[in-house]
This record gives C-alpha cells, structure tokens and sequence, in this order.
C-alpha cells in the first residue's frame, strides 16, 4: 500500500463542500438561514504547507458563512515554523460575525501557547472551556467550546454554568466526537460539532474507516443522533503522520440552520 499512495499529494481542489440543513429544536426564527462553516484538523507540517492553507481559506470563504468554528489540530509539529502562514491566513477569513476555535490533542501535544497566540493574533475566538453568545435582534445563540478531552484539558462543567437556562440553542464544538457521549446527556446543547478523526483517512468496502483514533471510533464520520442532540464529524482537512486519504476526501461542512 505504501507504493500505491507514496506519490500523492495534497490537492486543495479536491476539497468537499458538505451542505447541511440543521433543525435545532431551541433555535429562534432569527437565525433561520444561519450559516455555520466546521473546518477542522489542517495538521500543518505533513500534507499541508503555507500555500496550501491560502487556497483552504479562498475556499472557505467562498461558502459565504455567518460564522466559521475550527475544531482543532492545527499543527502536527512545530508551529513556530507555521505561524506567519496561519495569521497571514486566518486573517483571511470573511465572516459576518466571528471565527471560533477549540484546541485538539496535537495542539496541546506540541505548543498550545503558540497556537492561542497565532489565533489572537489572527481574531480567532478561542473558546476555552467558554460560551460566546451570538445575538440576532435580541435573540441568542450561544457557540461553547470544551477544550481537548484526550489531554485532559476539558471542562464542561464550567461550561455548563455559562449557559443560562433561557431556552435558547446551544452549539457545543468539541474536537473529540466521542465527546458526545458526555455532552449530550447534559440537555443543555442541541448540535455538537467536532473533527480529530480525518474520517478514517482510507475507507474500504465492507472494511469501513481504517485509522480512527481514541474518542473519534464510535462516531467517525457525517451526522449522527445522540440521545436528542446532533452530532457531525468532519473528517478534517488534512492527515495524520499517515500521509493517506483514499475514499475519504477532506471537507469543509456548511450548516444552515432553521428553528
């Protein structure tokens, strides 16, 4: 297998746009056509270079979102290497209200610091354990983020307590997808979004997804239904040190929601 893949690379081109149509049952009619764009797991420093990241982003920013969430793995290794690349990116992005992120595994496994100060550099919202409310006309929307579960970052308690009992959605971005095990029998979010999977980098008739890691098995790839609440694995942007997609194309998700 490895003589059959050793050739190939990277091809922003072959970027799948997934368009999805969300119902969430505490959504307010004012964010009916809301538009939510995941993009997730670029793993900088295997398939992906700088260049690469500036086509990512024309891409991306040719959804047309309302918001952009960025569920984690930024990096392999060595941001340092990255960071002019990411700002310069990221600082890219069109929105019409913000970008929001959460960290994952390999981010905290090389220089979390680094990451948080490339994404406050670029006008990224890192939602650390936190809830930012979005406002529509005096309607709410509250985006939370756990920080990594796999490194024992997360805390959803004090996520919970940021969350008033309103009545209003809340979207839970949560770089494992397993997560949702957890999260959704808290009632408290109606969607959570998360990626870490790359979707099994190489998918097989009758075999399903190959690589999965820990907390990404159970839900590998697209929608799911966790006790009430939606789940979405995007399967990520770019690779593991398994420099491999085949079946398994990389994707940006777009959510349009409706109340």
């Amino acid at each position: 297998m490895g003589n059959i893949f050793r050739d190939l690379k990277f091809d922003p081109r072959k970027i799948v746009i997934e368009e999805l149509s969300i119902s969430l049952p505490r959504l307010s009619p004012r964010f009916d056509g809301y538009r939510i764009a995941q993009i997730s797991d670029f793993h900088l420093g295997t398939w992906i270079n700088g260049e690469d990241l500036s086509h990512i982003i024309d891409i991306l920013n040719a959804t047309a979102p309302d918001l952009v969430a960025i569920t984690g793995d930024f990096v392999n290794a060595h941001p340092d290497r990255f960071a002019h690349a990411m700002s310069a990116a990221f600082s890219r992005i069109r929105v019409q209200d913000c970008v929001v992120a959460v960290l994952g595994n390999h981010d905290h496994y090389t220089n979390p610091k680094k990451i948080r100060e490339i994404l406050k550099r670029s006008g990224i919202i890192e939602l650390r354990n936190q809830v930012l409310p979005i406002e529509r006309d005096g309607c709410l929307l509250y985006l939370a983020g756990i920080d990594d579960r796999l490194t024992r970052n997360d805390d959803l308690d004090n996520v919970i307590s940021q969350i008033p009992d309103d009545g209003n959605s809340a979207i839970l971005l949560s770089h494992v997808p397993d997560f949702a095990d957890v999260s959704s029998k808290r009632g408290k979010f109606d969607m959570q979004i998360s990626g870490h999977t790359h979707g099994g980098q190489i998918c097989l008739p009758h075999l399903g997804n190959l690589y999965l890691p820990p907390l990404g098995r159970k839900y590998p790839s697209g929608r799911y239904q966790v006790d009430g609440m939606v789940l979405y694995t995007n399967r990520g942007i770019g690779t593991s040190w398994l420099k491999i997609r085949y079946q398994c194309s990389p994707e940006i998700s777009v959510f349009t929601l409706s109340s």
